[in-house]
């Protein structure tokens, strides 16, 4: 080592605060949680249990948010028998009473006494005619009789013709007639006494021999009614009483019958006054339901006053503090069970990988729970009074419920497959603890369908929070449809969708906040987060860009390779790309010792045994963990950082201390093969896999003297194999069918980044290099192909 070196390393070691390694915990116990099938069960059986408490403990069916017109799909009976003042059946009962209040008339002598007064005013005419009738000539007698009619006529609406007035001149002397008038009034007084109304007046309902309430001189009493026709018939039996000749009486009856008219005039003051009185000795209609009673039936619209009666029961059980045994209880532990047990063979034929991870599916489990105790709360809102008196309110609680939540969460977190599943188990379990709505379980589901679909492979927080809204959409397109067909007030729609809504954007804001929270305790790696640490300016990555620049330019190489081939398999192809960023961290502690980065042309590794090199080399991996644990990487880019070397060997180093040992500078059987392998441990997933591939192909394509497509399939043929042969690849899920295009896919991009460019002329003395020049470069180029 040249003297200015060692005198940096000796001020180095004495003025440099010595680096405090941050080394990752292990232990057994932690690995017991995560593998072991006792808590795989424990898991099963708490959430089960979990699920049954939150979701159906204490949830009474006067819970139920039901709405009038609504369509029930589900049976309410009274647990217990309660009673309740009926709001519906006292309305109709004060209706019934106030139609059926009797009619008050009064009798109107009026049209009797202008009648009267008529008669006696043609009485007179009729004498006066007597007096100077044998005077007139037959024209006179006949012009006077036609003016006395005319007179008569025009004081009323009567009929009286010239011809009946003769026949009742020519029958009688004075005297006689005057009592055949007085017959006829006497008769037509004693009807308007009783009190005359016409048949065919619809607003007089009276039958025959009718009784009214009759007000008169301010007492009340019940009359017989007549009706214009009895009066008629009344007037005519007594003028036919009088024994004369059947013409006469026809004329009189004629001359009367103008005189009978309706006389009853409703006093409405009086049928005011008794309507107050029936309204105030109205007494509530109490409704008594005994125990077991239907108040709500299945597959019926909810009439008003069904939905009065469950109303009641709703306050009636808030008031009751009584804990009674569900036997419906058992019938949705029962639903529970089947559901996560169907969860399970779902889980274990299309995602194996979270069947075989406790912490996936404690993941799963913990956002399930904590989403469905989120809708119990809104669910128990439906307790409290200011949503107990009023439906209006009390209707929005189904559309506030945040139904999208888990599903979002977990499809970010695990994957489209698993956030389905969620979708499904919140959306049932929610519409049965609404009652069992059909229409709430595929709104839910709907709505979670889509919000995952929108977040599908989400790469920005802003997308999370879209998918929020398109499930907020959803919730309101459907409310508006589906209650608009089940006839529900418009402002009760409205209040739903908007409600639905804001949810929905609440849902999304809330998210964004709590994945950073759920990754670190799950250690669950998002998109979003690798998106983030894929800013160059992140702080290892500067330093990598300023201490180890080929180190840098190497992992970008990788990086292409592994997210290429990711792509071509179905793995991650991000994480391969971001992790492959990571994947040499632990290279920044002694940066020299790689031969990437000696731009110098000194190799600290001459004046080291192959021991202590190796040891070096080796050491980067742990040194990685370390800074990938210090930065707070996620755990994938840490395991990745562990895994991409696997326990190879370090063939440079060994072949070399081999070479020693046989020259006699060691004793050979000194040489463990051990002592010159990574510590691993072997690839474990996909990504780890291909990275451990492109890292060892990116390395040794520096060998290549000439790019040709055949070189460069040899190449990849023989790392390919090596690590086949050595087992490096026993422990992941890579099939052949995989490795060959993984292969195909190495092969291309190697071809367009190791492409030649023409040669352009220089002076000869560039184009000449020294033979010591070449001699140091080949062995970099050697050692970086060990590496």
């Amino acid at each position: 080592m040249p003297l200015s070196e060692q005198f940096k390393a000796l001020i180095a070691r004495f003025f440099s605060k010595k680096r405090m390694r941050k080394t990752e915990t292990s232990s057994s116990f932690l690995t017991f949680l995560e593998n072991s099938k006792l808590v795989s069960l424990l898991i099963f059986v708490l959430s089960v249990a979990l699920i049954v408490v939150i979701s159906f403990v204490g949830v009474r069916s006067s819970n139920y948010q039901l709405l009038e017109n609504q369509y029930s799909t589900i049976r309410i009976v009274a647990a217990e028998t309660f009673s309740y003042p009926s709001d519906i059946l006292t309305e109709r009962e004060r209706e019934r009473l106030l139609n059926e209040v009797p009619q008050v008339f009064d009798i109107d002598m009026q049209p009797y006494e202008a009648f009267d007064d008529h008669i006696r005013q043609l009485l007179v005419d009729m004498e006066r005619f007597s007096t100077v009738e044998e005077d007139l000539s037959a024209a006179a007698a006949e012009n006077m009789i036609r003016e006395i009619a005319e007179n008569f006529n025009a004081k009323g609406n009567y009929r009286l013709s010239e011809a009946d007035l003769t026949n009742i001149l020519e029958f009688a002397d004075l005297e006689t007639r005057n009592e055949l008038i007085d017959t006829g009034l006497i008769s037509l007084r004693e009807s308007y006494k009783l009190g005359i109304y016409d048949r065919n007046d619809n607003s007089f309902m009276f039958g025959n021999d009718s009784v009214a309430l009759i007000n008169r001189e301010g007492s009340i009493s019940q009359r017989r009614l007549e009706s214009t026709e009895d009066a008629l018939t009344s007037l005519r039996i007594a003028l036919n009483a009088a024994n004369v000749p059947p013409n006469v009486a026809a004329a009189y009856n004629r001359l009367f019958r103008d005189g009978v008219q309706p006389n009853l005039k409703r006093n409405e003051g009086e049928m005011e006054q008794i309507r107050r009185q029936l309204q105030d000795s109205l007494e509530p209609v109490i409704v008594r339901v005994e125990k077991g009673a239907s108040i709500i039936e299945p597959n019926t619209e909810v009439s008003a006053e069904q939905f009065e009666q469950l109303t009641a029961y709703r306050q009636h059980s808030a008031s009751q503090n009584s804990a009674q045994f569900d036997l419906q209880l058992v019938g949705r532990m029962l639903l529970v069970l089947a559901m996560l047990t169907a969860a399970t063979f779902y889980i274990r034929l299309e995602d194996k990988e979270t069947l075989q991870s406790n912490g996936r599916l404690g993941l799963l489990a913990s956002v399930v729970i904590i989403n469905l105790l989120l809708i119990r709360t809104c669910f128990q809102l439906g307790s409290f009074e200011l949503f107990l008196y009023d439906s209006r309110l009390s209707a929005i609680l189904p559309y506030i419920t945040p139904t999208a939540l888990a599903p979002i969460i977990v499809a970010i977190l695990m994957g489209s497959r698993p956030g389905l599943l969620t979708a499904l188990m919140i959306s049932l379990f929610t519409a049965v603890m609404f009652g069992e709505r059909h229409d709430l379980f595929v709104m839910s589901f709907l709505a979670s369908t889509v919000a995952i679909f929108v977040c599908r492979n989400v790469r920005k927080r802003g997308r999370v929070v879209m998918g929020g809204v398109a499930a907020g959409v959803c919730i309101a397109a459907f409310t508006l449809l589906y209650n608009t067909v089940d006839r529900l007030p418009s402002e009760t729609i409205f209040k739903q969708l908007s409600a639905g809504l804001l949810t929905g954007m609440l849902q999304g804001v809330l998210i964004v906040g709590i994945l950073p929270i759920l990754e670190g305790i799950f250690k669950r790696t998002t998109d979003i987060t690798l998106l983030e640490l894929s800013d160059y300016n992140h702080p290892i990555l500067r330093r990598m860009q300023l201490e180890a620049p080929g180190t840098w330019h190497h992992s970008l190489m990788v990086a292409n390779l592994a997210e290429n081939a990711c792509n071509v398999v179905g793995g991650n192809a991000l994480l391969a790309r971001v992790s492959c960023m990571f994947h040499d961290i632990g290279k920044l502690v002694k940066p020299e010792y790689f031969t990437e980065n000696q731009l110098d042309g000194h190799n600290p590794h001459d004046e080291k045994t192959p021991s202590f090199s190796a040891l070096i080399i080796k050491s980067h991996v742990k040194e990685g963990v370390d800074l990938g644990l210090t930065y707070k990487l996620p755990r994938p880019i840490i395991d990745i950082i562990r895994q991409h070397h696997g326990t190879n060997l370090i063939r440079f180093f060994y072949h070399k201390a081999v070479k020693q040992a046989e020259g006699g500078e060691q004793d050979g059987a000194t040489v463990q093969e051990s002592t010159y392998r990574y510590d691993g441990p072997k690839p474990q997933f996909k990504e780890s896999a291909i990275i451990l591939l492109a890292d060892s192909l990116e390395a040794a394509s520096r060998s290549l003297s000439k790019v040709t497509s055949q070189n460069v399939e040899e190449l990849v043929e023989r790392i390919f194999n090596l690590n086949i042969e050595d087992g490096q690849l026993d422990d992941s899920p890579l099939t052949m069918a995989e490795l060959a295009k993984i292969k195909e896919s190495f092969i291309f991009t190697l071809l367009n980044s190791l492409h030649s460019r023409i040669a352009y002329p220089a002076p000869q003395q560039d184009l000449a290099p020294s033979k010591k020049s070449n001699e140091r470069k080949s062995e970099r180029v050697e050692a970086s192909v060990r590496h």
